[in-house]
C-alpha cells in the first residue's frame, strides 16, 4: 500500500486472491499437452492423443486453429514433422501468453498503474538457418522420445549444435538455452528411471527453445534512448551453478518532464561453481557501474542510454554517471505509484516472467510451518523468502520483522506472492534498511568480506590453472 497523503493510493490487495476467468482451463490444456510430451510423440497412446487434441481445442477460434489442429492430428498418428512440433510449441506458448496477459491485467488493477502496449518490431536481420534447423531437429527428437524416453545418446545430440552456435553473438541466447536444457536432461538420464518428471518446466524450456529457432525471435531492437534520472528500487539476483544474473529494477524520470516509467538493467556472467554468496559481485561489478550506485544508495544520471520498448536498458557505462543520493523507499512511496509499466515482449509472455515492482507497508507478518505470509489490508499474500539471495544482507528473519517492503509481485503455484527486494526493519532496537543488493558495490560486513575474499582466492586459482592450460 502507498499512503494517500504521499500521493499514492491503496493497493487493491483483495484482487490478488480473486479468480481469473479462463485461467484454469488454459493451464489444464497446457498440463495435458505436457503429459503427452513426457510420454513421447513417436508412438503416442490414447492419453497422449487426448492431450494433443486438448491443446488444439484450446486455440480453436484463433489464427492458430487450423495449423495446430493439423499438427495435433499428425502428432497423434506419430507422423509429426518439425514444422508440426513448431506449431504445437507455438500453441502452448500462446496459451501461457494468454495466462500471462490475464494475470498482468489483474496486477495492473492491483497497483493502479498504466502499462505500455507497443513492443519491438520483428527482427529483419539474417541468421544462420542451418544452425537453427539443427537445433530444431534435436528438439524434435526430444519430443518424439519424450522425457520418459531420454537417454545420454539422445541428449548429447545438442553438443555439436551448441558449440557451433556459441561463437556467434546473434545465436548466443539460443545456445545458452540449449546448453542449459541439455545439461539438465543429461543429469536426469535415463528418463525411464525418474520418480517425477518436471513436465511444466521441461515443457517451458522445450517450447521456448523451439520458438527461438525461428528467425527474428530474439529481436531486441532499441526503442530509442533514455536521458534523465534513474532511481533504483532493488536488485533481483538469479544464481545457477555456472552463471549469475543481477537485474536492477528502477524508476526512470525523463529529463523532458514526461511521466516516469519502470525500467530494468541486467548483467549476466558465467561463473565457477566455487564462487558463491557475496563473491558473486566481484564477477558482476566490472560489467555495470549501476551496481555500485545501488550499493551506495545513489541515483544515476543517464544520457542517451539505449532502451527497448519493453523497458530494458541496454546498459553502457559510457552513457551513465553517478548522481545524488537516492533513498529507494522514498522512490517507492512517492514516484513508484505514478510510474508507467513497460510492455512485454511477445516471447516473454509467460506467468513465470511476471515481476511487478510494488511497495507494501502497514501489513502484519505471520510465519507458519516455515512459510511467511503478509496480511495486506486484511488479505494474505505469500512471501517468497527462497528467492532472497545469500549475496546480500537481507534475510528471511529481517523480512518477517519488517514494517515496509519493496518487492516484486510474482505468480507461482496458482497464486500471487511477493519477492522481497528491500525492507525497513528493526535490528537490535534500531531502525535499519536492508537490501538484497546491499553488497553490490562492496561491503564492510564481516560475513560479506569473508565471502569476497574466498571468491578472490577461487578466481585467482582458476585463472592460474587456465593460464597453465593455455601455455601447454
Amino acid at each position: 500500500m502507498v499512503p494517500a497523503d504521499q500521493g499514492g493510493g491503496v493497493m487493491r490487495a483483495d484482487l490478488l486472491t480473486g479468480t481469473v476467468a479462463g485461467l484454469d482451463e488454459a493451464l489444464t490444456a497446457v498440463d495435458a499437452f505436457d503429459r503427452a510430451l513426457a510420454g513421447g510423440l513417436l508412438r503416442p497412446g490414447p492419453a497422449e492423443a487426448a492431450g494433443l487434441t486438448g491443446l488444439a481445442d484450446a486455440v480453436a477460434g484463433t489464427p492458430l486453429a487450423d495449423r495446430v489442429a493439423g499438427a495435433a492430428g499428425k502428432a497423434a498418428a506419430g507422423v509429426a514433422s518439425e514444422d508440426d512440433f513448431l506449431a504445437l510449441a507455438a500453441a502452448r506458448a500462446a496459451l501461457l501468453g494468454s495466462v500471462h496477459d490475464a494475470l498482468v491485467a489483474r496486477a495492473d488493477e492491483v497497483t493502479g498503474r498504466d502499462r505500455g502496449r507497443d513492443t519491438a518490431p520483428p527482427d529483419t536481420g539474417r541468421h544462420p538457418a542451418n544452425l537453427l534447423a539443427a537445433a530444431r531437429s534435436w528438439l524434435s527428437d526430444l519430443a518424439r522420445c519424450g522425457w520418459r524416453g531420454i537417454d545420454h545418446e539422445t541428449v548429447s545430440g545438442a553438443a555439436h549444435v551448441v558449440s557451433a552456435m556459441l561463437p556467434d553473438p546473434a545465436l548466443r541466447r539460443q545456445a545458452t538455452l540449449l546448453d542449459g536444457f541439455a545439461a539438465e536432461l543429461a543429469a536426469s538420464c535415463p528418463g525411464a528411471s525418474l520418480d517425477r518428471v518436471p513436465s511444466r518446466r521441461w515443457g517451458d524450456l522445450w517450447s521456448r527453445a523451439m520458438l527461438l529457432t525461428l528467425p527474428g525471435a530474439t529481436a531486441t531492437a532499441p526503442a530509442g534512448t533514455a536521458t534523465g534520472r534513474l532511481l533504483p528500487l532493488g536488485v533481483d539476483v538469479q544464481e545457477h551453478a555456472t552463471a549469475v544474473q543481477a537485474q536492477v529494477h528502477a524508476v526512470f524520470e525523463p529529463a523532458d518532464g514526461t511521466a516516469p516509467r519502470l525500467v530494468r538493467a541486467a548483467v549476466s556472467v558465467p561463473k565457477p561453481d566455487t564462487v558463491v554468496g557475496a563473491g558473486l559481485w566481484q564477477l558482476l561489478r566490472p560489467h555495470m557501474s549501476l551496481l555500485a550506485a545501488v550499493g551506495e544508495g545513489r541515483a544515476m544520471e543517464l544520457s542517451g542510454m539505449p532502451v527497448t520498448v519493453e523497458g530494458d536498458l541496454l546498459w553502457s557505462d559510457a552513457h551513465a554517471r553517478p548522481g545524488e543520493p537516492a533513498d529507494a523507499f522514498a522512490t517507492a512511496r512517492v514516484v513508484l505509484p505514478t510510474a508507467t509499466e513497460a510492455a512485454t515482449a511477445p516471447l516473454d509472455r509467460h506467468p513465470a516472467r511476471i515481476a511487478v515492482p510494488v511497495f507494501l507497508e502497514g501489513y502484519t507478518a505471520l510465519e507458519t510451518d516455515g512459510a511467511l505470509t503478509f496480511t495486506v489490508a486484511g488479505h494474505p499474500l505469500a512471501v517468497d523468502t527462497d528467492r532472497i539471495p545469500a549475496a546480500g544482507p537481507l534475510t528471511p528473519e529481517a523480512v518477517a520483522a519488517s514494517g515496509a517492503c519493496i518487492g516484486l509481485l510474482r505468480w507461482d503455484a496458482g497464486a500471487f506472492g511477493v519477492q522481497p527486494l528491500a525492507v525497513e526493519t528493526t535490528v537490535r532496537k534500531k531502525a535499519v534498511v536492508l537490501h538484497a543488493g546491499g553488497w553490490a558495490g562492496g561491503t564492510t560486513d564481516k560475513a560479506g568480506l569473508r565471502a569476497e575474499k574466498a571468491a578472490t582466492d577461487a578466481v585467482a586459482v582458476l585463472r592460474e590453472r587456465a593460464g597453465r592450460l593455455l601455455r601447454k
